[in-house]
């Protein structure tokens, strides 16, 4: 967003094409207008109109997202080439899966338990991988051409196997993340039953009753001397990259590459998430920085960074590859406490342990799920176990909160669901108090 309208002199033929087009192109947060678009021949109302289209071009590019695994390209390459079929797949499973990725694409026929609207690139991704793994498979145990005809006996028996280890990855290897596989057929039945009932055909829901329970993911956990200890070694880049992670819990890289310098605020000690870089079903906020504000600091001056650059330049591959060899060079190459082997941390596993560093600091569930965009309690709960976490509650405690009026408790119940919305009321003043204030100075500037 524009933060300021600087005015500065010269000779400059203006125009609006010249004007709006260079905005588009550099998307900067400050606008440089020359004196030259609002002396002759142009008015008051023609520059102010000129003002608000670049405005706009600057928000729209300021609010591009980056997509580091390039899903998007993935998927429409993908589409170009199986136009006349998905290889290593039947010509029926490979229309009728992509028929159901193309609806999905434009959120059509959706299970009505599930979020409506089209599905990302990168979730299509994921439903197409795992739709022709399953009809790969049951071609190759069922001689099942379309995937439509399985049968409940078929697909209870399949996941079984899956989930015994008798069907197992090329390597003879027992897959991961089953529940998801079954996810993606309950969710790809539920399409096939509103297609065909739109067809007047009634088909049975043979997905009913298949197991959804998800096993306990493993990660990576560093405790917090651990944590002192990597980043007291790392090189400096990485050093406040790794103490940014563990202090905001942001997802990485999503989230990560599409932080700006002019995101943070109160001079670094806190960032703003904004809605448009945060995965659908969660919430943009704006979070205080406890841990890593000075070093944040440090980090901006000493690059020079401009409000318009992102904070952190990387390829997560890369950043991924320096984590795993120093982490694995100070702890080993043993099983963290969550599961997974050092060697195996990526960017994202400091999303779960910065849960776990403020989850037993905040007195607020509800204050812990906005820091991290999380609408449901799930995550918190596996967290404290891994934790183990008990229940502190003392007689003080209880004798404090029985002497609280009704009234009192509505209060603070109100107080915890409007945290969100007060910060991004906030916000929203303080853009339209810049706003505001350029608005005068041109005004100043036209009255001379």
């Amino acid at each position: 967003m524009i933060t300021s309208v600087h005015l500065w002199t010269g000779t400059f033929n203006f125009s609006a094409e010249r004007f709006f087009l260079t905005a588009r192109r550099t998307a900067e947060t400050r606008v440089q207008i020359p004196v030259g678009a609002y002396i002759p021949n142009i008015s008051f109302w023609e520059t102010t109109k000129y003002i608000q289209v670049a405005y706009n071009s600057i928000l729209f590019c300021s609010q591009m997202k980056i997509d580091s695994y390039k899903h998007k390209e993935r998927w429409e390459n993908w589409k170009e080439k199986t136009n006349k079929g998905i290889p290593e797949i039947s010509k029926e499973n490979s229309q009728i899966i992509r028929n159901y990725l193309f609806d999905m694409e434009k959120g059509l026929n959706i299970n009505i338990m599930s979020p409506k609207g089209p599905r990302q690139p990168n979730r299509l991704i994921s439903l197409k991988d795992r739709m022709v793994f399953l009809a790969k498979k049951f071609e190759e145990l069922y001689n099942i051409k379309d995937i439509s005809k399985i049968t409940e006996d078929q697909l209870f028996s399949f996941f079984s196997d899956m989930r015994r280890g008798k069907i197992t990855t090329e390597r003879g290897l027992i897959y991961k993340s089953i529940a998801d596989y079954v996810k993606t057929f309950k969710a790809f039945w539920s399409w096939h039953i509103k297609v065909m009932k739109r067809q007047s055909v009634e088909v049975s829901n043979i997905s009913e009753g298949l197991d959804t329970q998800r096993d306990k993911p493993k990660w990576v956990y560093l405790n917090e001397e651990q944590m002192k200890r990597l980043i007291n070694t790392a090189k400096f880049d990485y050093k406040v990259l790794i103490s940014f992670l563990l202090d905001t819990g942001i997802r990485s890289p999503t989230e990560l590459v599409n932080v700006k310098v002019s995101d943070l605020w109160n001079e670094c000690k806190e960032v703003h998430i904004r809605q448009e870089i945060v995965k659908k079903g969660s919430h943009g906020r704006r979070i205080k920085l406890m841990l890593c504000s000075e070093l944040l600091k440090t980090y901006v001056q000493n690059k020079e960074l401009k409000p318009e650059d992102y904070l952190f330049k990387f390829l997560p591959k890369n950043a991924n590859k320096y984590i795993k060899r120093l982490v694995v060079r100070l702890f080993g190459d043993k099983v963290s406490e969550a599961g997974q082997k050092y060697s195996e941390i990526s960017l994202y596993d400091f999303r779960h342990i910065s849960c776990c560093y403020w989850l037993p600091r905040y007195k607020s569930e509800s204050a812990l799920k906005y820091r991290f965009g999380w609408k449901k309690s799930d995550k918190i709960h596996y967290y404290s176990e891994l934790l183990g976490m008990r229940d502190t509650i003392s007689e003080e405690d209880l004798l404090i909160d029985t002497t609280k009026t009704e009234l009192q408790k509505q209060m603070a119940e109100l107080e915890k669901d409007n945290y969100s919305l007060r910060e991004e009321v906030s916000l929203m003043k303080e853009q339209m108090e810049k706003i505001l204030e350029v608005t005068n100075k041109l005004n100043i500037k036209l009255a001379k």
